[in-house]
C-alpha cells in the first residue's frame, strides 16, 4: 500500500462502483427485514452546507450499518423544491423559477454524490415536478371529498411586498420573514385543512412516540394546547343590548377580573366603529403587525375604551369596562377575553397602562395580602379575595365555578385547543396549484382526476408584484367541469409544508397512476429513523402527522404515525471574524499568526467573535466542496461524527478536520499490515476486538456516533501496540468492517487490497463471540500501607493465597519493602492486596 491514502482516486473509484452495481437500490420484494432511514430532504438553494453534511452523514452511517446487519434498507433522497426563494431569484436574476431550481438540484446532487452517501437515487423526487405535485393534487381532492378541506374568509398576515399570505411563524417582529416589510392583517378567502379534527388524536399519539426527543413532544403538546375551561357570556349593561362571550382556562380567577377585551374585528367592535371614528381609527391601527403568539406577547398592549360595560356573572352590581385590544384575535377562541391582571402578565401590562384594578385572587401560603407589582402571579396556591371560593385549591375552584355557571345557565365547561386549522392558500406562482375551479353557478368544484395534474404555466412574468397565476391572460379561464359554463381556476397555490407532509410516503411507492400503492407503503412505513433539525419540531412534523392521519381516516393507510424514531441533530458552528470597518470576513479570508488573526489580503488585524451557527450573513461558513477537495470525503465524514455528541452543536475547527485526516491515514497504514503471515492468538486483543464490535454496533443503533468513534480509536491503539499474531491480522481486517459505515471509501479500498471478494458495502457486520465479552481477567491493586505501588493481572477468582504470593513478588512492591516482612496482609478478592509493615 502507498504510505498516504489517496482519497481522490478512491472516492471516485468506489462511488462509480456503487453506481454501476446499484448497490443501494432498495427492493420492494426482498424478504429481508426492512429498515427505512430518512433525513429531512433539503431545499435546493444552490449549495449544500456543512449542516447538511452532518445530517446526512449520520443517516448514512445508520443506513450502511443496517445493510451490514442483514436489512433491506430504504435510504432515499429528494428535493423540497417549491417556495418563495425561487420566485425571488426569478425577480432578481431574470430567470424562470423552474430553471433556477433544477440547476440548483443538479449542483447539490453532484455535491452529495462526492460524499459517497448510500442513497437510492432511483427514487429521487422533486416536489416541483408534475409527477409529484399532480399526485398531491389528487390527495387534496380526496381530502376535499372527505370533508377535510374547506374554504372560508379569515384574517391573514399579508406581506405587501411579497404579495402573499404568511403563516404566523413567518412573521418576525411584525415584518415578513423574507421581505422585511411590515405585515398587514387582511381578510381573504382561504383554503383550510381540518387539522383540528385530529387535535385530540395528535395529542394522544405523542404518548406512543417513545423514540422521539422529549423536548419535541413537549413542543408539539404545547402547540396543540389542549385546555379545559369555561366558555361563558357577559351580560351587557343597558342601554347596550349585546352579550359578549369569552373563554377562560382559569375560571377560578373570575373574582380578579377587571375588564373585558375584544378583538378589533369582533362584531361588537365593528358595531361601535360604525358611529365612532376614533374606534374605527384604532381598529385600523390594530391591523398592523403580525398575529403570532410571540408577537402578541411582546408588542405594546394597546386598547380603546368603548364606553361599554358588562355585568360580572356573580355580582349584578359589578361592572367591567369593555376595551378593543390589539392583543386579542378573532380567530382565537371567541375573539374576547376576561382580563385578570394579577394572574396574567399580558393583562397586568394592559391594566397598568390604563389604570385598571389589580386584585390578587390566588396566593401561596402566607401571601394572601401580598401586593402585585410588575409581575403577575402564575404560581400555585389557594383562592383569596374570592367570596365563596376562598380557601379552595385552584382545580377545585375551577370545578366549582364551572358547576355554578352550568347550573345557572350562563356558561359551559369546555375543552379547547390552541391549534387552529391549517390555512394552505398562498398567493404565489411557484407552488402546487390548488385543483379547484370556481363557477358562479356551482361554486368551488374539484378538478376531475382524469384532468390532473393541473400544470403550472411556463409563460409567466415577475416584473410586477403579485401572483403571476392571477394575472395570466389565459391559464385561469376554463369551463366548469360540472355545468360547462365559463369559470375560473383557483390561482392560489398550496403552502409548501403540504409538499413535505407526505414525501416520505411517495419515496416508498411511486406508481404513475396514483399517489402510492398502499401494500408497498405499508411494507416500509412508518419511517424507522427520521433525522433532521429541531427547527422543524412543530410545523413540519405536526403537519406530516396530520397528513398521515388524514390518509388513515380516508382508508388509504393503516397507520397513523409516520415516524417511529426521530433524532434532532445539533448545528455546525464556527468562529466569526470582523475586519476593522466592521464587515464580516469568511474563514478563507483570515489566517492565524501566533496568537493573532489577520486579514490575508491586507494584513490588517481581525477581531475574532463568538462561535455561532454557520450563516451566509456572517460569512462564517465552510464550503463542503473545498474541504472535500483538500481532505477527501472520508475525513469530512469522520469529523462530522467524531468530535461532539450528535444532538449537540459541533464547532468546526481546522485542527479537528486535520486530526480526522491524520486518523484516516493512520488507518490506511494499519490496513497495509494485514498480510496474514503471523500466527498465534492474543487473547487480550481478541477480547478488545469483540467488545468493540459489540459496543460500536450498540452505539450506532443509539445514534451515539461519537462514542462509536471513541471505541474505534481505542481498538486502533490496541491493534497498533499488539505484537504480530493471527489475532492482530484478524483485528485489522475486522477494523475495516467497523469503519465501513463511517469511512466507506477508505474501507472499500482496504478491503480490495486485502484481497477480499465483493464490496465491503455488501459485507456482513462481524459476528460477536459472547464469551469474549466477559472479562475473565482482573487487575489487582498492590498496596503497601494503603498506597498503590504496583498492579498484577490475574484470572478472575484467583485464591487469596495466590494473590498474596504474586503481590509480594511484584517488582515495585519488592523495591518498596526493601527486605521488610509484612506484619499483616489484607486481601480483597478480585480487587486489591494491601501489605501492612
Amino acid at each position: 500500500m502507498q504510505r498516504r491514502f489517496n482519497p481522490f482516486e478512491a472516492d471516485a473509484r468506489w462511488q462509480a462502483a456503487w453506481d454501476e452495481k446499484q448497490t443501494f437500490r432498495a427492493s420492494d420484494v426482498s424478504d429481508k427485514p426492512r429498515s427505512y432511514v430518512l433525513e429531512m430532504f433539503p431545499y435546493p438553494s444552490g449549495r449544500i452546507h456543512i449542516g447538511h453534511v452532518r445530517n446526512y452523514s449520520m443517516g448514512d452511517v445508520l443506513a450502511r450499518f443496517r445493510r451490514m446487519t442483514g436489512h433491506e434498507v430504504l435510504h432515499p433522497m429528494g428535493w423540497d423544491a417549491f417556495g418563495m426563494p425561487a420566485e425571488n431569484a426569478a425577480m432578481e436574476k431574470k430567470v424562470h423559477p423552474g430553471s433556477w431550481t433544477r440547476e440548483n438540484i443538479a449542483n447539490m446532487k453532484a455535491q452529495l454524490k462526492k460524499l459517497g452517501f448510500a442513497l437510492d437515487w432511483s427514487r429521487e423526487l422533486a416536489t416541483c415536478e408534475p409527477d409529484y405535485y399532480g399526485q398531491e393534487q389528487a390527495l387534496f381532492l380526496d381530502m376535499l371529498e372527505a370533508g377535510l378541506v374547506y374554504r372560508k374568509e379569515s384574517a391573514v398576515n399579508w406581506d405587501p411586498v411579497d404579495m402573499t399570505v404568511l403563516a404566523n411563524e413567518q412573521v418576525i417582529d411584525g415584518k415578513g420573514w423574507r421581505s422585511g416589510a411590515p405585515v398587514e392583517k387582511r381578510k381573504l378567502s382561504q383554503w383550510f385543512l381540518k387539522i383540528t379534527q385530529f387535535a385530540d388524536d395528535l395529542l394522544e399519539g405523542l404518548k406512543t412516540l417513545d423514540q422521539w426527543p422529549e423536548k419535541v413532544r413537549l413542543m408539539q403538546e404545547n402547540w396543540i394546547g389542549r385546555s379545559v375551561g369555561l366558555q361563558f357570556r357577559f351580560a351587557p349593561v343597558a342601554p347596550f343590548d349585546q352579550e359578549i362571550e369569552v373563554y377562560s382556562t382559569r375560571p377560578d380567577t373570575i373574582f380578579g377580573a377587571s375588564f373585558v377585551a375584544i378583538a378589533a374585528d369582533h362584531p361588537v367592535a365593528q358595531r361601535i366603529a360604525k358611529d365612532n371614528p376614533a374606534a374605527a381609527a384604532f381598529i385600523e391601527k390594530c391591523k398592523e403587525g403580525g398575529t403570532t403568539a410571540a408577537e402578541l406577547e411582546t408588542a405594546e398592549k394597546l386598547g380603546f375604551d368603548t364606553g361599554l360595560s358588562m355585568v360580572h356573572p356573580f355580582d349584578p352590581e359589578w361592572q367591567l369596562p369593555v376595551f378593543i385590544a390589539n392583543f386579542v384575535l378573532m380567530d382565537y377562541g371567541t375573539g374576547a377575553v376576561m382580563g385578570v391582571p394579577a394572574h396574567d402578565q399580558r393583562d397586568l401590562d394592559f391594566a397598568r397602562k390604563y389604570m385598571l384594578p389589580v386584585e390578587r385572587v390566588v396566593a401561596a401560603e402566607g401571601d394572601a395580602q401580598a401586593p402585585i407589582h410588575d409581575e403577575a402571579y402564575v404560581g400555585p396556591g389557594r383562592l383569596v379575595n374570592s367570596r365563596f371560593l376562598d380557601g379552595m385549591a385552584v382545580e377545585d375552584a375551577k370545578a366549582e365555578v364551572i358547576r355554578r355557571a352550568e347550573a345557572e345557565g350562563w356558561g359551559q365547561g369546555t375543552t379547547v385547543f390552541r391549534l387552529r386549522d391549517w390555512g394552505v392558500s398562498r398567493q404565489r406562482y411557484w407552488g402546487t396549484p390548488i385543483p379547484v375551479i370556481h363557477c358562479d353557478d356551482c361554486g368551488p368544484v374539484g378538478v376531475p382526476k382524469d384532468q390532473l395534474p393541473v400544470l403550472l404555466p411556463e409563460d409567466v412574468t415577475f416584473d410586477i408584484p403579485g401572483n403571476p397565476l392571477d394575472r395570466h391572460p389565459t391559464w385561469k379561464h376554463v369551463d366548469c367541469p360540472r355545468c360547462g359554463k365559463a369559470a375560473r381556476r383557483e390561482t392560489d397555490t398550496l403552502d409548501t409544508f403540504a409538499d413535505s407532509s407526505w414525501y416520505f410516503i411517495r419515496f416508498a411507492s411511486q406508481p404513475q397512476d396514483r399517489p402510492f400503492d398502499r401494500e408497498t407503503v405499508e411494507k416500509w412505513l412508518p419511517v424507522g429513523q427520521y433525522i433532521g433539525g429541531v427547527e422543524h419540531a412543530i410545523l413540519h412534523l405536526l403537519y406530516a402527522r396530520f397528513w398521515t392521519r388524514a390518509l388513515q381516516h380516508m382508508g388509504q393507510l393503516g397507520f397513523a404515525e409516520p415516524f417511529t424514531g426521530l433524532f434532532t441533530q445539533g448545528m455546525v458552528t464556527h468562529e466569526t471574524y470582523k475586519a476593522g470597518d466592521g464587515s464580516w470576513l469568511s474563514p478563507g479570508e483570515v489566517k492565524k499568526t501566533g496568537d493573532d488573526y489577520v486579514h490575508i489580503e491586507s494584513g490588517a488585524p481581525v477581531t475574532v467573535g463568538r462561535v455561532e451557527k454557520m450563516s451566509k450573513s456572517k460569512k462564517n461558513v465552510v464550503d463542503p466542496d473545498d474541504i472535500i477537495a483538500q481532505y477527501g470525503a472520508d475525513a469530512v465524514r469522520w469529523f462530522m461524527l467524531s468530535d461532539s455528541p450528535p444532538e449537540r452543536d459541533l464547532p468546526w475547527t481546522e485542527a479537528g478536520i486535520e486530526g480526522s485526516w491524520r486518523f484516516v491515514n493512520r488507518l490506511w497504514r494499519l490496513f497495509g499490515e494485514a498480510d496474514g503471515a503471523a500466527e498465534g492468538q492474543d487473547r487480550a486483543l481478541d477480547r478488545k476486538l469483540h467488545q468493540t464490535i459489540d459496543g460500536v454496533a450498540k452505539d450506532i443503533e443509539a445514534l451515539s456516533f461519537n462514542k462509536a468513534v471513541a471505541k474505534i480509536y481505542e481498538l486502533t491503539n490496541a491493534v497498533e501496540k499488539a505484537k504480530p499474531s493471527a489475532s492482530r491480522t484478524g483485528a485489522i481486517r475486522t477494523l475495516a468492517l467497523l469503519v465501513a459505515p463511517m469511512t466507506p471509501h477508505l474501507a472499500e479500498e482496504a478491503w480490495a487490497d486485502m484481497g477480499e471478494q465483493g464490496l465491503i458495502a455488501d459485507a456482513a457486520w462481524p459476528a460477536v463471540d459472547p464469551a469474549l465479552l466477559v472479562e475473565d481477567e482482573v487487575t489487582i491493586a498492590c498496596q503497601v500501607m494503603g498506597k498503590l505501588r504496583d498492579t498484577i493481572t490475574v484470572p478472575k477468582g484467583t485464591a487469596k493465597e495466590e494473590l498474596e504470593r504474586l503481590a509480594l513478588a511484584a517488582p515495585n512492591v519488592v523495591r518498596t519493602l526493601d527486605g521488610a516482612v509484612p506484619k499483616k496482609v489484607i486481601v480483597v478478592p478480585d480487587r486489591l492486596v494491601n501489605l501492612v509493615v
